[in-house]
């Protein structure tokens, strides 16, 4: 058994298995994974799993290099919007409209789904490499 990290097989596998550029969501409950798109659900009630949870879990085991969310996320969720922010400093926040963030899922590796209920709470991780 893991001492440390995320516990939930299916995340760690889709971790492991990630290459430089390949694409993960952490999502709200309520966003569209597209067929064919693995499909981890964490949902277990409106608003467990947070989607803050989750995304601090995930990104304390990935290699980032770009988030991308929603341009809406600012009027829509100006909170989550902070947080991701304020997470991702030295990483570049790319923001595009919602309907096409929902495009750019169908070349996710996986889908994570919080049991978060907020409006946009949702982002795309871009794996990067921890060598130069």
């Amino acid at each position: 058994m893991k001492r440390h990290g995320i516990l939930n097989s299916h995340i760690t596998k889709v971790l492991t298995d990630l290459g430089h550029t390949d694409y993960i969501v952490i999502a709200d409950a309520g966003l569209p994974i597209p067929e064919g798109v693995l499909r981890i659900d964490l949902a277990l009630k409106p608003g467990t799993p947070s989607f803050k949870e989750v995304l601090d879990a995930v990104a304390e085991d990935m290699v980032i290099e770009k988030c991308i969310i929603a341009s809406e996320i600012e009027a829509g969720n100006p909170q989550i919007e902070q947080n991701l922010i304020n997470k991702f400093v030295d990483i570049n926040v790319e923001r595009v409209t919602h309907e096409d963030f929902k495009v750019l899922t169908e070349k996710a590796k996986a889908v994570i789904r919080t049991g978060e209920i907020t409006p946009y709470a949702n982002c795309i991780l871009q794996s990067g490499v921890f060598f130069k």
